[in-house]
């Protein structure tokens, strides 16, 4: 009986254990961006991804990695607080690329419990040259 009642209070222990540990979890506004249309005139877009740490411990970004040398990522090297916000500004520069519809990825590793998220950037880079007006 005693055994028993060891076990128990030790399986006890142990959960709240578990549920204890603490975590970031990184959350996006967006995660695709859209830049529309733009002409090979105009091939360097730049756009913001804003996020939140949501989690209950601080938020590391440790590594950024996007999918193609023509997308390059600034990310925030300190911590971020629990609900704390920062950016990752990301740049396209489509001057060696041919007109075309894409999608490109930007993985972000973390320390939260699911360890990497994705995030898109897409658009439309034309050889026609695209008016203020019509975007």
């Amino acid at each position: 009986m005693k055994t028993k009642l060891l076990l128990f209070i030790a399986m006890i222990a142990l959960s709240l254990n578990v549920q204890a540990k603490k975590y970031p979890q990184i959350k996006f506004e967006k995660t695709t961006i859209d830049f529309g249309t733009f002409s090979m005139d105009n091939p360097i877009q730049k756009c913001v991804f804003k996020f939140t740490n949501v989690g209950n411990a601080k938020l590391v970004i440790t590594q950024v990695h996007a999918s193609c040398g023509c997308t390059v990522a600034e990310y925030p090297k300190d911590f971020i607080a629990p609900g704390a916000s920062g950016e990752i500004k990301v740049t396209y520069d489509g001057s060696n690329k041919m007109p075309a519809r894409f999608k490109k990825s930007i993985q972000i590793f973390t320390n939260s419990k699911e360890e990497m998220t994705r995030i898109f950037i897409v658009g439309d880079m034309t050889d026609v040259p695209v008016s203020k007006k019509s975007k």
